[in-house]
């Protein structure tokens, strides 16, 4: 059991300020993502967290873009997204206190037996995006500002393409998370990108597969945030860096290690990583 002399140590360690005394009713606002809640991570982390530290955990699950706009509205305390440039900006401006690596996942491409493109087995992403933009095969995108969203559009810069241009003929934005975007594919027999954990616990697969992973640029970072007190007054500080620094400690990490679906590891922590970036 994690006393509080050590959650007082931790939030040291990382550079928090931890000053008051926990009460047993103390409760949070997790801005955090579809992907994380789609995956079932917070099923199994937040019975583990209330058990632990006596912490109630409310997520709100949006895109990452959503997320962080409601969290520089103060309507949450810990901010958990996985958009790396974008996290720093919420720092940068001041709603953030600091950032931190918690876990990583990957994005693969998934799309139909038939693979009309020929990307099947193909390492390099952006060379599967180029096949599939070159035969106007089928495409469906996110298209709302969410984590997985952004780094799709960060791949299809790197391929010169501007899709979203002739959006609407084989490249299709949902503006929906990635349950439905990938049961829209699904249904049309089109390409998709998606995050790994989310594609495991998907049921609607049908024909549809993994062709292209295993390329560094697919490497899906998560963010752990605590929001800013100076920016927004109602922020529950002393919960959040609870909920941070459990996270970030040996316990929480090997709590996020521990979750599998069907014998798969969906997340692999990495908050040690922060240390070599001081």
């Amino acid at each position: 059991m994690t006393t509080r002399y050590d959650l007082k140590m931790r939030n040291l360690a990382i550079g928090l300020i931890f000053t008051a005394t926990f009460t047993n009713a103390d409760s949070i606002i997790l801005q955090s993502t579809t992907s994380t809640k789609n995956s079932g991570l917070y099923e199994h982390l937040l019975p583990i967290i209330k058990k632990e530290i006596d912490l109630v955990v409310r997520v709100v699950a949006v895109g990452t873009g959503q997320a962080i706009k409601n969290a520089e509205r103060c309507d949450g305390d810990v901010l958990l997204v996985h958009a790396k440039g974008a996290e720093e900006e919420f720092v940068k401006g001041g709603f953030g206190v600091k950032r931190f690596n918690l876990m990583y996942n990957d994005f693969v491409i998934v799309g139909p037996e038939s693979d009309p493109a020929k990307i099947q087995g193909l390492n390099d992403a952006t060379q599967a995006l180029r096949k599939i933009a070159s035969s106007k095969s089928i495409f469906v995108s996110r298209g709302d500002d969410s984590g997985t969203h952004k780094a799709e559009l960060s791949l299809w810069r790197q391929t010169w393409s501007v899709p979203s241009l002739i959006s609407g003929k084989w490249y299709l934005e949902t503006g929906s998370g990635m349950g439905t975007t990938l049961n829209i594919a699904v249904e049309m027999r089109a390409y998709a990108i998606t995050d790994r954990a989310t594609w495991i616990k998907f049921g609607n697969k049908r024909d549809t597969k993994i062709l292209v992973e295993g390329d560094s640029k697919l490497v899906n970072q998560y963010g752990i945030i605590l929001v800013s007190q100076k920016k927004c007054p109602t922020v529950n500080t002393e919960a959040g860096q609870k909920f941070v620094a459990w996270l970030l400690s040996a316990e929480g990490q090997k709590a996020i290690d521990s979750y599998s679906v069907g014998g798969n590891q969906l997340f692999f922590a990495n908050a040690a990583k922060n240390d070599n970036e001081r």
